[in-house]
């Protein structure tokens, strides 16, 4: 198995969990869990390859879903277990955005041979499946929290594409950007980085504006 494809399995597994971690906090039944890992899983895989015109990853290799049900069912017998399961998903969740922003670059890089695509494809890849998870378990967004999200999948994809293109072996670039994104995400979860907030004026009233 190549570093590309135990990232790629890495990811489906952790965001699955995260889907499942989501779904005992809703209290939903094995079908619940089964759903919303799967969507979380594959959702962002899918929709890269939606996009590129590619054949859609799990279609043609259905262990990916199966990964995806057994960990669903796993968390389902086990997640009684763990004390936060809110914090337990957004550490995964940060473990599977790292494997996924390199996963997708190298996607993306391999079907246009475009640096931005590979990048716009290494954060689409690891942030739709969150997206979708929160959106369906009513959790939430991600997105709305205040630590850097998007950016750590940004620098993920970037440190991938730049290494690939300084001819380094995906053995290398592959983990370089996994560690990027995870030490940019982790950081954030951990000491609370963020950028700063858009601060609006007060709004004018129609008769004030000449």
């Amino acid at each position: 198995m190549t570093i590309l494809q135990l990232l790629d399995y890495a990811g489906v597994a952790v965001f699955a969990a995260t889907g499942a971690l989501a779904a005992s906090r809703k209290q939903l039944d094995i079908i619940g869990f089964l759903f919303l890992g799967s969507i979380t899983g594959i959702g962002g895989g899918t929709f890269r390859d939606l996009i590129l015109g590619k054949p859609v990853f799990w279609v043609g290799n259905p262990a990916y879903v199966l990964v995806c049900a057994c960990i669903a069912v796993l968390v389902f017998f086990t997640a009684h277990l763990v004390e936060s399961r809110y914090k337990l998903l957004l550490w995964l969740d940060a473990v599977g955005l790292s494997a996924y922003a390199a996963m997708g670059a190298a996607k993306g890089l391999d079907a246009s041979g475009s640096p931005t695509v590979a990048i716009v494809m290494g954060m689409l890849t690891a942030t739709f499946g969150g997206i979708l998870r929160d959106l369906l378990a009513g959790e939430p967004s991600v997105l709305l929290r205040p630590e850097v999200y998007v950016s750590a999948a940004l620098i993920g994809a970037s440190v991938f594409t730049f290494a690939d293109l300084l001819g380094a072996p995906v053995s290398v670039s592959a983990p370089l950007a996994f560690a990027a994104a995870f030490l940019v995400r982790g950081g954030a979860l951990k000491f609370g980085w963020s950028f700063p907030t858009y601060r609006s004026r007060p709004g004018r009233r129609p008769e004030d504006i000449p």
